[in-house]
């Protein structure tokens, strides 16, 4: 070749070199884009639905400088990454898609959050309208966080309150009276049969960051027929570090020699992956190492995936929790109560459960959560591993739908009780005690003894608005508590 011709044949290929380090190198977004940019390039990495976002497919932007003009035109990330998502129930509220994912400017509350630490009263609460139309509220006591500030207070389950420091409730301004504020007086009321009235009594509240143990009752009832030791566990959310905590109990009821389990997931909204494979796990025990449940990443992702990490999209059976045994009790038939409050993870567990053992469901349909999250952060592989130092932001949006070993998975609707019973206002009932309506009707279905009567549509059945967990920030979710490492493989 001669010396011409190869010198511009280099001078061609450095040309194309450097103008490929070109386009690699402006992903460097300016300064004042990079959260924009952080959340386009997250989302188009692992949002379970980028395939059917235009905004975010692979050839949506020729080059780094037209994705920084589409950026520009958003004032804030939030908004940027609700415009991104498929559906959103913000915007689609009948038929939404994505009714779960969120972003947050500060990681540090969010890794708080999903550990079950919030700045909390210890008032767990669900608000409905007083009546179907009104734009009034009542709040109601579901139960009191022990070692919270509430704990102290002259309140319990089944108080309700109609205002917030003299101001009447109403679906406008219950976030700012109960949210924005770190101490409140909650004005309690009472049901007359026919309206809420205020009856002279107030409990003032101040928030402390509280973390709260998700085992709220952990007991054995001996009913006086049928020979039955029913064990009975309230669990309130799926936080790992609880994980241990859960297994003492299970362990101390392993020792009592429960014939029984009613586990009451009423108002669990949720939590860890592997912290529902541990529970279903403890109730069993004759699985060890089978399939409990199944995920499913985005096409991109998933075509990326080799064989082994195929295999880690299988989540198994445990024998060890936190390096200790399992305390199984190797049923083959548990009792669980819901209600709309049980989501995601809690759902996992029911859904997991039913390829082994006969699961019986009492209560309400749940709320219908298949899919699941982990926390995207703004770094190389996403997690929190060289973290960008200038900004906080950080986002828990759905990357994986969940199915169990049968390769079920779609209950989006929510997953039907075997047994229909609602939870109503003025039949609410002491939690663990046998005559509490929902655990009544389990003891009755354990025994084939006569469960404390409720008359069909007896007790108020109000339009729900919200609830604490969703105000403190404990939404609807189920997590892995880190990027998996089939996921980590996949990124370019």
């Amino acid at each position: 070749m001669k010396p011409i011709l190869k010198s511009l044949i280099v001078l061609f290929l450095l040309a194309f070199a450097l103008q490929s380090c070109e386009d690699e190198d402006d992903v460097a977004a300016p300064a004042q884009l990079q959260v924009n940019d952080f959340v386009w390039k997250g989302l188009n990495e692992v949002y379970l639905w980028q395939g059917d976002v235009s905004n975010l497919a692979d050839d949506r932007f020729s080059s780094q400088e037209e994705l920084n003009s589409f950026l520009a035109g958003y004032s804030d990330p939030e908004e940027l990454f609700e415009d991104l998502l498929n559906k959103p129930v913000s915007k689609y509220p009948s038929n939404a898609v994505d009714r779960f994912s969120w972003i947050v400017s500060d990681y540090t509350v969010l890794e708080q959050e999903l550990n079950g630490i919030t700045k909390n009263s210890g008032v767990d609460f669900r608000l409905t309208r007083v009546a179907e139309g009104s734009n009034d509220v009542v709040g109601y006591v579901r139960y009191i966080i022990p070692n919270s500030n509430a704990s102290t207070k002259e309140i319990k389950r089944g108080d309700l309150f109609t205002s917030v420091n003299g101001t009447k409730l109403t679906v406008s301004n219950y976030q700012s009276l109960l949210v924005n504020s770190d101490s409140y007086t909650l004005d309690l009321a009472t049901y007359n049969g026919s309206a809420f009235v205020l009856n002279g009594k107030s409990v003032a509240l101040t928030k402390t960051t509280l973390e709260e143990n998700p085992i709220l009752v952990s007991k054995v009832i001996e009913p006086e027929t049928g020979g039955h030791k029913i064990g009975y566990v309230m669990y309130n959310g799926f936080y790992a570090e609880y994980d241990a905590k859960l297994n003492e109990a299970f362990g101390v009821l392993q020792k009592q020699g429960v014939t029984d389990l009613v586990l009451d997931l009423r108002y669990n909204g949720g939590g860890s992956v592997h912290s529902s494979t541990c529970l279903a796990s403890m109730i069993t025990g004759q699985f060890e190492g089978k399939i409990f449940s199944k995920r499913q990443y985005n096409f991109k992702q998933m075509a990326g995936m080799s064989a082994d990490d195929l295999e880690l999209l299988n989540e198994r059976f445990v024998k060890n929790v936190d390096g200790t045994a399992v305390n199984s009790l190797n049923l083959s038939t548990v009792y669980i109560i819901t209600t709309g409050s049980t989501a995601s993870a809690s759902e996992l567990v029911i859904n997991g459960l039913k390829p082994y053992i006969n699961v019986v469901q009492i209560g309400e349909t749940t709320t219908g959560k298949n899919v699941g999250s982990f926390t995207v952060y703004d770094s190389p592989t996403l997690t929190k591993n060289n973290v960008n130092p200038n900004h906080k932001y950080a986002m828990q949006p759905l990357v994986f739908k969940i199915s169990n070993a049968s390769d079920f998975g779609d209950y989006t609707q929510g997953l039907v009780p075997t047994y229909v019973q609602g939870e109503r206002l003025d039949t609410y009932g002491i939690l663990g005690d046998p005559s509490e309506p929902l655990l009544s009707l389990a003891i009755s279905k354990i025994t084939g003894g006569t469960a404390k009567k409720i008359k069909e549509n007896e007790g108020l059945d109000l339009p729900y608005v919200s609830d604490s967990k969703k105000l403190n920030g404990l939404r609807n979710e189920m997590y892995l508590e880190s990027a998996p490492k089939e996921f980590l493989r996949t990124l370019k």
